[in-house]
């Protein structure tokens, strides 16, 4: 069964995203922790956990993915910036717990001229702070299209934070078609070789989640600018064979084009039509 959803606004609680979901046939989402531009999270409802909770069952809603907001740094030069996020995080982790056995995806952040090897150690710093093994979360690190002074912008980088991370059976990672695409990884005349390169470097275990995008730049341009899909570089055709692909298929599929509810709907029909279990 292809597991698919897209990204959905968190205001209104976990149930009217459930509900929203299942409208466009979906069964799984993603969505914000808080607000993505800024620091603030709703407080949780006990009642409305409850109430997504069942009806999650009742309608198979599967491994939900947590987004953390654009605003974190983990590797900034600003020690009051990292401090941020470090407390962002943590507090986002625990109430991820109210959903146990998900997962929560974040950018590993942007070194700032201080190279990338400083980048990297900030960030494993704060995950061996802040992961806990008791937590029923796995946390992802996104894979980077490269713009600016990111970190992730290749799988060796990711492959060295998570060496770094003490916890690290608590982490995975989750592979973005456009990020990969705009990194300069071919996805659409060489995904095997790519997957094989991942497999070395990181381990396809590893691999929890895929951000499933079209990419408005042609490969390795490390820009960053999402597309409906088919209306980009990549293409309806190359991303169909990614939901396809033996080593990713059993994985839950997340869309971030630039759609609203019934312009998801429409890719997710796309991809079902064209998945074959």
């Amino acid at each position: 069964m292809l597991t698919i959803g897209c990204h959905l606004s968190s205001s209104k609680g976990y149930l009217a995203m459930g509900k929203d979901a299942v409208k466009i046939n979906a069964n799984t989402f993603q969505f914000f922790t808080r607000n993505p531009r800024g620091g603030n999270a709703k407080e949780i409802d006990p009642t409305d956990i409850e109430r997504y909770l069942s009806f999650a069952g009742e309608y198979g809603i599967r491994r939900i993915l947590a987004h953390a907001p654009y605003t974190l740094n983990a590797c900034s030069a600003d020690e009051h910036l990292r401090d941020f996020a470090r407390r962002t995080m943590a507090d986002d982790l625990a109430r991820m717990e109210y959903t146990p056995g998900n997962c929560y995806n974040f950018h590993p952040g942007s070194h700032v001229k201080q190279g990338v090897e400083t980048g990297i150690s900030y960030i494993a710093d704060m995950l061996n702070e802040i992961l806990k093994p008791e937590q029923t979360t796995t946390v992802l690190l996104e894979t980077m299209a490269g713009k600016g002074s990111e970190i992730g912008r290749n799988f060796e980088e990711l492959r060295e934070i998570l060496d770094r991370v003490q916890l690290n059976s608590h982490m995975g990672v989750c592979l973005d078609t456009c990020h990969v695409w705009d990194g300069g990884y071919d996805i659409v005349n060489h995904l095997d070789e790519v997957l094989t390169e991942f497999d070395r470097i990181i381990g396809l275990s590893r691999l929890r989640a895929v951000h499933l995008n079209d990419s408005m730049n042609p490969l390795g341009a490390h820009k960053d600018r999402h597309a409906k899909i088919g209306e980009g570089c990549i293409g309806k055709e190359a991303l169909i064979r990614v939901v396809n692909h033996p080593a990713l298929k059993h994985l839950p599929f997340y869309l971030e084009t630039p759609n609203e509810l019934p312009g998801y709907a429409a890719e997710i029909a796309l991809m079902r039509e064209h998945f074959c279990d």
